[in-house]
């Protein structure tokens, strides 16, 4: 089943993302340094080749990968793997990884390595965010996947994160609106980034600007460990209110309110939370990643399916199918940040991407 609280497609799927944009490693190198926030970050367009390569992402709460190759103006997924690991789980408390989170994880990548072998990839990317970033251990796990299993995995910046959202993303923002906010709720943490759109002699989706990002210490995964999965209204207003608190000052920073009120800005996800919004209100019996992603939602839409959520127990929520037993306790927490960043910029509607940091590595790897 497709995991709802990642930006990925269903695992082993064959998807097309017809995606245009993306940056370069040496771009990212020159115009992207290693900082919470970035500015005056272009994404530049791939120069796609015939090659099949893989990316994995490795976050709190999913261990994912892509295998694809160039079609056309975007690539095909010829393999892919998805799984909960919850690698973060308890690390906000603790500031390690726990030894059972090794454990599930160590048995995914290996099936993600088994998957790499057998496709003979030509190059590839394996990331960990933030749980690894948070962790003491978090380098005597990276080497044992190195001896243990052949993976070298790099822990990557919030600021790389953000970079390579936006690179994943870019064909699903609307060229004719000037501005943007992206975000991606993550399990550990949750990347904001204000883009402006246009410059050059091509169309102006194709160069999105990376004007400011931040990370917060926010996520799916770290919120729960906290609030618990049946989450009361009290304890949710209480998720709200902190990550409100939270978005303040990069609203002060950019004032992005006042291009809202103008008309000037457009709303994009990437994260498990909207694709799990956008399967319910659709409907779907089961999750079908065709249909969710690039869909929107109004901010009514969100709120309807929030408090329909916040009124089922958590085996009601299991019972959903664009939801399922492993997720039904972090859905939640999600919702409460989503409702957060809706409050803080009401734009109206939300664009809901499925796809994100495993895209943006691809069209880095297809260029090089």
């Amino acid at each position: 089943m497709h995991n709802p609280l990642s930006s990925a497609g269903p695992a082993g799927s064959d998807t097309v993302a017809p995606v245009s944009g993306g940056l370069a490693p040496a771009a990212a190198a020159r115009d992207c340094p290693a900082a919470p926030a970035i500015k005056g970050c272009t994404v530049r367009l791939p120069q796609l080749s015939g090659r099949a390569v893989a990316a994995l992402d490795l976050g709190t709460n999913n261990c994912r990968l892509l295998v694809a190759r160039p079609v056309g103006d975007g690539f095909r997924v010829i393999d892919a793997f998805s799984r909960i690991v919850r690698l973060g789980e308890g690390v906000a408390a603790s500031g390690t990884l726990s030894e059972g989170a090794i454990a599930r994880t160590l048995d995914a990548l290996k099936i993600c390595a088994d998957k790499i072998a057998f496709r003979r990839i030509a190059s590839g990317r394996y990331v960990a965010t933030e749980a690894c970033r948070r962790a003491e251990n978090c380098e005597a796990f990276l080497s044992r996947v190195r001896i243990e299993i052949g993976l070298d995995i790099e822990i990557i910046s919030t600021a790389e994160e953000a970079r390579l959202v936006v690179s994943g993303c870019a064909p699903l923002l609307n060229p004719r609106i000037p501005y943007a906010i992206v975000f991606d709720i993550g399990g550990g943490s949750t990347e904001i980034v204000w883009l402006r759109l246009g410059g050059g002699r091509e169309p102006r989706w194709w160069r999105p600007q990376i004007l400011g990002s931040v990370s917060l210490p926010l996520g799916v995964v770290t919120l729960t460990d906290r609030f618990g999965g049946e989450v009361s209204p009290a304890a949710y207003r209480t998720m709200v209110a902190e990550t409100a608190e939270a978005l303040m000052p990069f609203e002060r920073i950019h004032r992005i309110g006042r291009l809202i009120r103008t008309r000037r800005v457009q709303m994009l996800g990437s994260s498990g939370t909207v694709t799990t919004l956008a399967g319910i209100h659709l409907a779907l019996p089961r999750y079908i990643r065709a249909l969710v992603d690039g869909s929107s939602l109004t901010f009514e839409q969100i709120t309807a399916v929030s408090r329909y959520l916040a009124d089922l127990d958590l085996a009601g929520r299991a019972a959903s199918p664009c939801i399922g037993r492993e997720r039904a306790d972090l859905v939640l927490s999600g919702c409460a940040i989503l409702d957060a960043i809706c409050e803080t910029w009401p734009v109206g509607r939300l664009r809901v991407a499925d796809r994100g940091v495993r895209e943006g590595i691809l069209f880095d790897l297809i260029r090089s």
